[in-house]
């Protein structure tokens, strides 16, 4: 497999919280994964902007899910690389899918 970015995140965007999955590469080629939730309270994801910028994460891919991403949105502009994407598009008819099997699609 080739490897576009040492760390990115990808987030999927509910009305009340927020799960991230953090997704890093060692040297040694090793894949990490780490998962958090978050709510979507200010100060919570001031916190999850902190997390990802001490985990060095340069590129977020986040969900459009109805309005909840644009407060997230306007938070990261300008401190990661965001990708928008449209829920449907990236994970066709597996809605059914496990959040964790589904973790490292959204990054």
């Amino acid at each position: 497999m080739h490897v576009l970015y040492q760390c990115c995140c990808g987030l999927d965007v509910h009305k009340r919280f927020v799960v991230a999955c953090l997704i890093w590469y060692t040297d040694d080629g090793k894949q990490h994964k780490e998962l958090q939730r978050f709510s979507t309270l200010t100060p919570d994801l001031l916190r999850l902007i902190d997390w990802l910028q001490a985990a060095h994460c340069t590129h977020v891919a986040l969900e459009s899910t109805g309005v909840y991403w644009k407060p997230i949105f306007n938070l990261m502009e300008g401190l990661f690389e965001i990708v928008l994407v449209n829920a449907q598009h990236m994970r066709g008819s597996s809605w059914s899918q496990n959040r964790r099997e589904r973790c490292p699609m959204d990054c």
